[in-house]
């Protein structure tokens, strides 16, 4: 590693062509993931589904990705992680031709299995390879700077997405994002090394051996205990905000793909310099519990842009040669969205980097991520579908409410358990002192 990109800017990194690989994965996967979440949107108003049913639109995209992250976790520490990622990117084309001719509530699920698939394996392998090739004094930089290159593609992805899914219907933004993948395919096989993971020696150990001695460590068990209970709140968040602002209030999928920007630009802009701080501070565990009751705070704002009409008056704007509606409610959920944004930010640099340091003690960096990703994975399974429960036995302000307690709830239990054993490199005070 050169000494130019390990040093303080973000921007010096983009002077490292494998980095350039690296973060074009995460430019298409993000990209895809925030243009699909529009579409589900339209798919939901298009087939007339209860909040139930929506809510199967991310247990879809998570149940394939609760069993293969474990063994896809493992694979990725004894293998060549470059071909992983060609494989990855492959298969998500193959998903946007499958979107392009979806007619029934029942092929959107089946697709969404199939993207969740895709996506597992362009996550979990490319923070794995970030994590591995990066330099230790410099590892909170990658993390954060390749975390805000998917930041800023969702940010594109909201709308550029939102515009072409308005402008032009489903079939040429599928085949735009396409465009796109096959580009980030390029960059990696010209510019990222052959087998840049892979260190781990498959006859050491089991798979089974290694999950077991990472569960071992008190400092994973918490960061796993609050993956899983955040997800359900984020889930919900994630999965109902575009389908509330399309089913509640009529917004069309351009000015949907504005309100979701809110949060993409604060992420995008902030992130980087984040996993900076988190190289340079002790106790960066605070840094989750900060950025999680901040989004708790985000999560608890959105429904009341049902409220939004009593003080902030409708607008109606011109563009592309029509006029569109802009309620009241656009505003609220724009800051809601900006200030989830912010608590993003805040833990996911973090978060990684511990999850990092805890595998390299064992030499399995993806099987640490791989449990990261499973414990997301159970909460969003089930954190839709329960949300959305919620929402059709009460009322839309209960439901988000709910999302809002399960993250507090999962940010103070992650606080006292994280104590007892801070990862390598951290001192933790006890909780309640200074």
């Amino acid at each position: 590693m050169s000494s130019e990109t390990s040093g303080g800017s973000s921007l010096r990194l983009f002077k490292n062509r494998e980095f350039i690989a690296l973060a074009s994965t995460a430019f298409a996967r993000s990209q895809a993931y925030s243009t699909i979440l529009i579409a589900l949107a339209l798919y939901a108003d298009m087939f007339q589904t209860t909040s139930t049913v929506e809510g199967l639109f991310g247990t879809a995209f998570a149940i394939v990705q609760l069993f293969i992250v474990l063994p896809l976790g493992r694979y990725i520490d004894t293998r060549n992680s470059k071909r992983i990622l060609l494989f990855g990117l492959l298969l998500n084309v193959v998903v946007f031709v499958g979107f392009m001719f979806v007619e029934n509530v029942t092929q959107v699920i089946l697709v969404r299995v199939l993207q969740g698939t895709a996506a597992s394996i362009l996550w979990l392998t490319g923070m794995t390879v970030v994590g591995e090739i990066s330099e230790e004094s410099s590892r909170g930089l990658w993390i954060g700077t390749y975390n805000q290159v998917g930041a800023l593609s969702s940010l594109i992805g909201d709308i550029f997405g939102g515009l072409l899914l308005y402008v032009y219907g489903f079939r040429e933004t599928y085949i735009a994002l396409s465009v796109v993948t096959i580009l980030a395919f390029i960059s990696v096989l010209l510019f990222l090394r052959d087998n840049p993971g892979g260190r781990k020696d498959p006859e050491e150990s089991s798979g089974r051996e290694t999950i077991e001695i990472l569960l071992g460590r008190s400092a994973i068990k918490a960061l796993v205990f609050f993956r899983l209970s955040f997800s359900v709140g984020k889930m919900a968040v994630i999965t109902f905000l575009p389908i509330y602002a399309v089913t509640e209030f009529g917004i069309n999928p351009f000015v949907v793909g504005g309100i979701m920007a809110g949060g993409k630009l604060t992420k995008s802009i902030t992130q980087g310099k984040v996993g900076y701080w988190t190289d340079r501070v002790e106790n960066i565990h605070r840094f989750i519990l900060a950025g999680a009751l901040v989004y708790a705070l985000g999560t608890a704002l959105i429904p009341l842009a049902g409220f939004a009409y009593i003080f902030i008056p409708d607008m109606t704007v011109n563009a592309f040669g029509e006029e569109m509606a802009l309620p009241g409610a656009f505003f609220v959920l724009f800051a809601a969205y900006a200030v989830l944004g912010i608590g993003d930010s805040l833990r996911l640099p973090a978060s990684m980097a511990l999850f990092v340091g805890e595998g390299e003690q064992f030499d399995a960096v993806a099987s640490s991520l791989s449990l990261r990703s499973i414990a997301w994975k159970v909460g969003q399974v089930g954190g839709p579908v329960f949300i959305g429960v919620i929402w059709d036995a009460t009322t839309v302000l209960v439901a988000f409410w709910a999302a809002a307690a399960f993250i507090v709830v999962s940010s103070v239990v992650f606080a006292m358990l994280y104590s007892a054993e801070p990862s390598p490199g951290e001192q933790v005070d006890a909780v309640g002192s200074d």
